[in-house]
């Protein structure tokens, strides 16, 4: 997926950059990129890193001196090396997108065919940032050059541009993504997560419409483009990639969490001893299954974090799932002898559980019961890409319906119709296959209630196919 943050300030924006970068870092695992506008010597300073096999901050804490000025942007990047740097007939600017461009490739031909050429390719493809940044230079202006952004892409984007006077942020034109707005005394800031600001100091103006387009400087903000009725927000935000202290349109990660937990927990007649979350973001559903099914939270798994934090996922498959074995302890202690219930935010590939179900078993556990916050994930996303996979059958949902069904692609309403006889069938194959005790995912129903949001603003293409370019 990815974040960013952006600041103009009155004096020197490096440190509020820094770590307002940083704040972003869980929403993305390749990349990371910042840029600062010095307006003394005229000119951007950049930089660029991989994060595959590191911290954010090892790559740029030595760097930090040379971004001078008082305005920049950064971003954590799960896609292409940003920030862009470019000069055109709006002026010189640097550009980072938050973005999944689905027709990227007929949007390539139909600029190359009248005569734009491209500077900046990652592994041989077209960088989709520079890809954005041209398509914001077709317009007379850049409020003019995003709409026609918004225009073109199927998929999602939102936008900083760091010009040499101001900064402009762009919520994708179906605010898929979000951006929040934060204001203090001699500075102004933009964001994906507004966990970014408590800590520098800075209140939440407000959040940005769908669509919507502003400008600020240290002095003030002004609105461009207003925002649009229609939303489509990631419904995933909050069941897994977003902080527990975020906030979008209103609704705080953590309390969704607790919320559709607790739900779960009222409703659920299965007899156990405990909850436990699988750290990081199942711990919140946990905490409200445990509170609202009257069981007490133990810490069954612990995650080890000094040498394995989220950020670091590795490309390779059986790599990363050996990283994710190696960040989760279990605690024999607190499993033996214990029927427990273990939360988690989603399964997507199933390659976890594998290795975790056996593990909590030979630990003594009597009984293991998961209960996943998500509603099982049928379609591969479309809008923000929220996995890496490269296919719907990376699913494990998607190989489980083409064993019961010899095909893939069969009947895929019905399973994703919780309680169908093919949703349940779907459901008892996972359970069978990975040797639990019982398995249940919570309903679209459930999710949407906790998120407080009506279903018709909220995306949930991954669980029930729904779609809107």
């Amino acid at each position: 997926m990815g974040g960013f943050f952006g600041v103009a300030a009155k004096k020197s924006c490096r440190t509020d950059l820094f770590y307002g970068v940083d704040y972003n870092s869980h929403m993305g695992t390749r990349r990371a990129g910042m840029v600062t506008y010095d307006n003394e010597n005229k000119l951007f300073c950049r930089s660029i890193h991989s994060l595959e096999s590191t911290y954010f901050r090892t790559k740029f804490e030595s760097e930090l001196p040379k971004f001078k000025g008082e305005n920049g942007i950064g971003v954590i990047s799960d896609t292409d090396p940003q920030p862009i740097v470019i000069n055109s007939h709006l002026g010189k600017f640097a550009i980072v997108t938050v973005a999944k461009i689905c027709n990227i490739e007929a949007l390539e031909k139909e600029l190359l065919d009248s005569g734009v050429h491209f500077g900046e390719l990652n592994s041989g493809s077209t960088n989709q940032t520079e890809l954005v940044a041209l398509l914001v230079n077709a317009g007379k202006t850049f409020v003019e050059g995003i709409e026609n952004v918004y225009n073109k892409i199927e998929g999602s984007c939102s936008i900083l541009i760091l010009t040499e006077k101001s900064v402009i942020a762009a919520r994708d034109r179906l605010g898929r993504t979000p951006i929040v707005i934060g204001h203090k005394n001699g500075a102004y800031a933009a964001t994906s997560e507004s966990t970014a600001f408590s800590n520098l100091d800075y209140e939440i103006l407000r959040e940005l419409g769908p669509g919507e387009i502003v400008e600020f400087t240290a002095e003030g903000l002004t609105q461009l483009k207003e925002p649009g009725e229609e939303m489509q927000i990631c419904s995933f935000l909050w069941a897994y990639y977003g902080f527990p202290t975020s906030i979008y349109e209103g609704k705080n990660v953590e309390d969704v969490r607790f919320t559709s937990g607790y739900d779960m927990g009222q409703k659920d007649q299965t007899e156990v001893d405990c909850a436990c979350g699988i750290p990081d973001s199942g711990v919140g559903m946990a905490l409200g299954y445990a509170a609202g099914k009257g069981v007490p939270y133990h810490r069954c798994i612990c995650k080890y974090t000094p040498t394995w934090p989220r950020s670091f996922t590795p490309s390779d498959q059986s790599m990363r799932s050996l990283v994710a074995k190696m960040k989760l302890v279990p605690n024999k202690a607190m499993l033996n002898g214990k029927r427990a219930i273990f939360c988690d935010d989603s399964i997507v590939r199933g390659t976890q559980l594998n290795d975790n179900v056996k593990v909590l078993f030979d630990c003594g556990a009597k009984e293991v019961h998961m209960r996943i916050a998500s509603p099982p994930l049928i379609y591969g996303c479309k809008y923000i890409g929220f996995t890496s996979s490269k296919s719907d059958m990376e699913l494990l949902t998607r190989r489980v319906i083409e064993e019961l069904e010899g095909d893939p692609n069969k009947k895929l309403e019905a399973y994703a119709t919780t309680d169908s006889p093919e949703y349940n069938a779907m459901v008892e194959k996972i359970r069978e296959r990975y040797g639990l005790t019982s398995l249940k995912f919570n309903s679209i129903e459930t999710l949407v209630k906790a998120i407080g949001l009506p279903k018709c603003k909220v995306c949930t293409h991954c669980f029930d196919g729904t779609s809107h370019f």
